[in-house]
């Protein structure tokens, strides 16, 4: 598996555009980094870049956009709503794929170290990458933010982890915490007040650090402390959670900020239900929801199938609906629109090139796919009409699992029809992919049949990657076979049970269910007969028999249940 990481700088510069292009810039000078996403924060005076790649390439890029930060912000002018404590304030490296955590900790400690050796930039190193237990709360590190740092430097226990004097150089750029973490969420809340106090009231009501008991449980009472003279904490409901509450100017209203650096501990749609508890509980009202940089998708496909369950409805709809869900039940657009396309890290990550491609024939329209298959050349062909036919029998076996998730009087049988509408999504989503995978299997034949034949050695490359070729070409429609087999059951069941209205809509998911085993059967066979090697052959063309044999008595058992409500 490639190693990705994503890394998620937050620089003391959120209203100087060019100072912000400049450091953007600098990041995207690194050949094999991807930006994927610059949010800028007037009020807070804080700019969050978010971007990708490779290991090596990723933490280049970080040092580049350090160094420009460094060169361009100057600490002792900055002020801004969110805590700080230097010009690149924080700079976390996050594992994507094929790396660990404390793989990306070990980068995290040599980039400090870097850049405090060249740059002169002191660091403290926070979370997974921190040299003391204390210095995993980023909290802890930037105590005090930027102007604690004079006496921070000169205090052994609190200076930075690489660091010299408290001189010109860190005067200017101050400290830069870097560190590893896991994927953390950035959110505020909207409140329906302009009180900052109201606001932190519920900031400490939910955090999971709470907020300092005092006597008689008052907000200005006496500070309680325990018998070893520490301060004693009411802890917060929300575990992985840190908030704070400000007022922005630039929305008029006052906000809970919150970081969920435990996003499986506390999803984003419980935080959000939590805060509106909460807020309620103080007479207040939660508006909106702003996410700041970006979010893994599972976050809001997590969130919307959160709140399609509390509605009694289907789970199995389209990804794009579960989005929709999400949006409008967080209310993520109170403030200005949003685009899951450009804040989900998944979507961004994308080469839009390359899928373009990959999904070329499955993107396309249905009277542009019909006439690109009427067309003289041969691709697509039978195997990916055969895929686009498997797709829309489990398309209406889903349709009318939802329709019957959503009859009047069956709210009792929502989770059953839900559960086969699921079902039917993933289907349909396999079978998708089989529409363009198909196409290219054929591609990968007609480039085998291309390739030179002059020479003995060249004639045996050419007849090895053609017998390759046309193997994965015969089985390509074997898994469409796979496929198209499974949503016979879902059709069946929802002829037998499902509402009776839609009785010849599962009775047309069978017919074509079937049309499709039949037909990527056909390719299965036409491909297998032309390798020479039998062994891998004959097992295909077995399994392939037998598939067509069990979804012609499915699409029987389905068609015979569907007379009978159609007679009856």
């Amino acid at each position: 598996m490639e190693k990705i990481i994503e890394c998620v700088p937050n620089y003391s510069e959120g209203r100087d555009r060019a100072v912000i292009g400049a450091i953007v810039d600098a990041i995207a000078s690194v050949d094999g980094v991807k930006v994927l996403n610059v949010d800028p924060g007037e009020a807070t005076n804080r700019t969050v870049v978010t971007f990708v790649g490779a290991p090596e390439h990723v933490v280049e890029a970080a040092f580049r956009g350090s160094r420009k930060a460094q060169e361009l912000i100057d600490m002792r002018r900055h002020h801004g709503a969110h805590p700080r404590s230097g010009a690149t304030d924080v700079l976390p490296l996050v594992p994507v794929s094929g790396i660990t955590l404390e793989e990306c900790a070990v980068l995290a400690r040599e980039l400090a170290e870097r850049l405090f050796r060249e740059l002169g930039i002191p660091c403290y190193c926070y979370e997974a990458a921190a040299f003391r237990p204390e210095r995993k709360n980023l909290a802890v590190c930037r105590a005090g933010e930027y102007e604690a740092l004079p006496e921070k430097f000169a205090d052994p226990e609190r200076r930075p982890d690489f660091c010299g004097a408290w001189d010109a150089v860190a005067e200017r750029c101050g400290a830069t915490n870097v560190g590893a973490r896991n994927f953390l969420v950035a959110v505020n809340f909207n409140l329906n007040t302009t009180s900052t106090r109201r606001a932190m009231a519920v900031a400490f009501d939910v955090r999971e650090k709470g907020r300092k008991a005092r006597e008689g449980g008052s907000l200005t009472g006496k500070l309680l402390k325990d018998g070893n003279g520490e301060q004693i904490w009411i802890p917060g409901t929300l575990k992985g959670c840190k908030a704070i509450g400000w007022y922005i100017d630039e929305y008029g209203i006052a906000q809970v900020s919150m970081n969920i650096t435990d996003i499986d501990a506390t999803p984003l749609h419980a935080a959000f239900e939590e805060v509106c508890r909460a807020a309620a509980a103080r007479g207040l009202r939660v508006t909106g929801t702003e996410i700041v940089g970006l979010v893994p998708k599972r976050v809001l496909l997590d969130a919307g199938r959160f709140y399609l369950e509390k509605q009694c409805r289907s789970l199995g709809v389209s990804e794009e609906e579960v989005l929709k869900i999400a949006v409008k039940s967080m209310s993520l657009d109170d403030l200005k629109p949003f685009d899951p396309r450009e804040k989900v890290i998944e979507f961004l990550m994308e080469d839009e090139a390359q899928a373009a491609v990959r999904e070329h024939l499955a993107r396309m329209r249905v009277k542009d796919f019909i006439a690109e298959t009427a067309a003289e050349s041969p691709a697509p062909g039978g195997g990916s009409v055969s895929a686009v036919m498997g797709a829309l029998g489990a398309a209406l076996a889903t349709m009318v699992a939802n329709l019957s998730a959503h009859k009047r009087g069956w709210d009792d049988r929502w989770k059953e029809f839900s559960d086969v509408a699921e079902q039917g999504q993933a289907l349909l989503g396999e079978l998708t992919a089989l529409i363009d995978e198909d196409t290219a299997a054929f591609n990968r034949i007609m480039d085998a049949l291309g390739l030179p034949k002059g020479t003995p050695e060249e004639k045996a490359a050419r007849a090895a990657a053609l017998e390759e070729a046309t193997l994965y070409a015969a089985a390509v429609p074997l898994k469409t076979m796979e496929a198209s087999l499974k949503a016979l059951p879902l059709a069946l069941a929802m002829a037998r049970t499902g509402n009776p209205a839609s009785a010849s809509d599962a009775g047309v998911a069978a017919l074509a269910a079937l049309a499709a085993v039949r037909g990527a059967h056909l390719n299965v066979r036409i491909n297998a007969a032309g390798l020479a090697d039998r062994t891998p052959a004959e097992p295909l063309l077995a399994r392939a028999a037998q598939i067509e044999a069990e979804a012609r008595t499915l699409e029987a058992e389905v068609l015979a249940e569907v007379n009978k409500h159609i007679d009856s």
